[in-house]
């Protein structure tokens, strides 16, 4: 499995009770690090919408190239997922809302699973590990992240 390990050169911590902008968005904060980072990585609002994705991610996922995937619902932005059975067939609504990223948005909670990702050209896909974790903004869930990592 691999070993991702963030940090942030500049931590900013508001006075007790005092509301500020960047401390309401931690989603907005996030954004940069994950569409420049190495990992394959995601990032999505509380409505779903890909707010970031690096190049890995995409290349992992088969999404072609961030711009292509940013600012588009997660699963209409040309992810295609797919059962593990011996003949794949797409992942039934009631299936997608299962996949990590997802499941933490509505869990509040760290989420993690296998994906089956099935490209253009792969006739049974590849396995995806994906770990997730809720972003939280003024207490409330704002987003996921994402970390994947090919099996």
């Amino acid at each position: 499995m691999a070993h991702v390990e963030l940090s942030l050169s500049e931590v900013f911590v508001p006075a007790p009770g005092t509301p500020t902008e960047q401390g309401s968005d931690n989603v907005g904060q996030w954004s940069g690090a994950v569409y420049r980072a190495a990992e394959p990585c995601l990032l999505i609002d509380a409505d779903t919408t890909v707010v970031a994705i690096s190049s890995s991610g995409c290349e992992l996922l088969c999404l072609g190239a961030p711009e292509d995937v940013i600012g588009r619902p997660l699963l209409e932005g040309g992810l295609r997922l797919v059962d593990f059975t011996a003949k794949p067939s797409e992942l039934t609504e009631q299936d997608t809302d299962k996949i990590p990223p997802l499941l933490a948005l509505h869990s509040k909670r760290l989420a993690r699973g296998l994906l089956r990702v099935q490209g253009s050209g792969t006739e049974a896909g590849s396995t995806v590990d994906a770990i997730s974790t809720p972003v939280l903004a003024n207490g409330e869930v704002a987003g996921s992240l994402t970390f994947f990592s090919k099996l």
